[in-house]
């Protein structure tokens, strides 16, 4: 039993601790300039592979395989254990510093996209690919990219926080989060009981937002909880998931800004189709 009693007047205490306690902080803004750098590409991204980076990532290489050349793009690292989430140009693009953060160079004017759920549906109806036109079919489908901007919060920052990276564990914490990932998971899992994907019988931006969360736990690679989470239960979502690993742009999507995991995977930075086969880090590690 914590003895803990919050005070009248919460104030910031940099030594709090936790993995990210050296860029958490209780205002916005930037922290030092830098530029964004710019490449040759339509479309620029600047992200991270987390989640929420991945998404995007997926997205552009799916358009890219569909054949839309104007979805050609530069992807640049930006690394938020070392804050360049805060730098002057960063924060231009997203005032919120978090990636994902996209500018569409393609126009006169440069048009800048942050939050992923935006940044989906922005590539989405600019492209006219993975979301329904018919009414009710787009209701579906927006319903469920949502559901998952507003869901995810409770697996990342409240399950992940607690169960993998707080200094200490919490049972009251890791308990909350855990019923309501399970709660989540089970959502999922009735849903796709009855649906080959998220939001029906097609592919859509809902599946390419909700894999790289629920389609990770589910394959068991997030915070090392397959086990704690029993997810070997949700059959449904874990077929879901396979099929999705299946899919070449997926394979793709997922290596890009990925630094972590085997060399192999990880692509810092994409700037060519041609990075996949020549600047992973096992190749460039290869040709010192």
């Amino acid at each position: 039993m914590s003895d803990y009693v919050p005070p009248k007047v919460w104030t910031w205490n940099k030594s709090n601790g936790g993995q990210f306690a050296n860029i958490n902080r209780p205002i916005a803004g930037p922290t030092h300039d830098k530029d964004l750098p710019v490449g040759r590409h339509p479309l620029q991204l600047y992200s991270l592979g987390t989640p929420n980076g991945v998404k995007v990532t997926i997205m552009l290489e799916e358009l890219l395989a569909l054949g839309h050349s104007g979805a050609e793009y530069d992807a640049w690292l930006i690394n938020i254990g070392n804050g360049d989430q805060f730098g002057s140009g960063f924060v231009a693009v997203n005032p919120n510093s978090k990636i994902p953060a996209l500018v569409d160079r393609s126009g006169s004017t440069p048009i800048g996209v942050f939050e992923s759920g935006a940044i989906l549906l922005y590539l989405a109806e600019k492209f006219g690919a993975f979301v329904p036109t018919e009414a009710s079919a787009r209701a579906e489908c927006l319903s469920w990219l949502f559901w998952q901007m507003g869901s995810a919060p409770y697996l990342g920052g409240g399950f992940g926080h607690f169960y993998a990276y707080a200094p200490e564990k919490i049972e009251y914490a890791i308990d909350r989060f855990a019923m309501e990932v399970k709660r989540q998971l089970d959502v999922l899992e009735r849903r796709l009981a009855e649906s080959e994907y998220i939001a029906g019988s097609i592919y859509t931006i809902a599946d390419m937002a909700i894999f790289p969360w629920y389609g990770a736990l589910a394959k068991g690679v997030l915070y090392g909880a397959a086990e704690f989470l029993s997810v070997q239960d949700y059959k449904n979502v874990r077929r879901w998931a396979d099929a999705l690993v299946e899919r070449a742009a997926v394979r793709r999507g997922r290596m890009v800004n990925r630094v972590y995991g085997e060399p192999s995977s990880q692509l810092h930075e994409r700037h060519d189709a041609s990075d996949f086969d020549t600047k992973t880090q096992d190749k460039l590690a290869a040709g010192r």
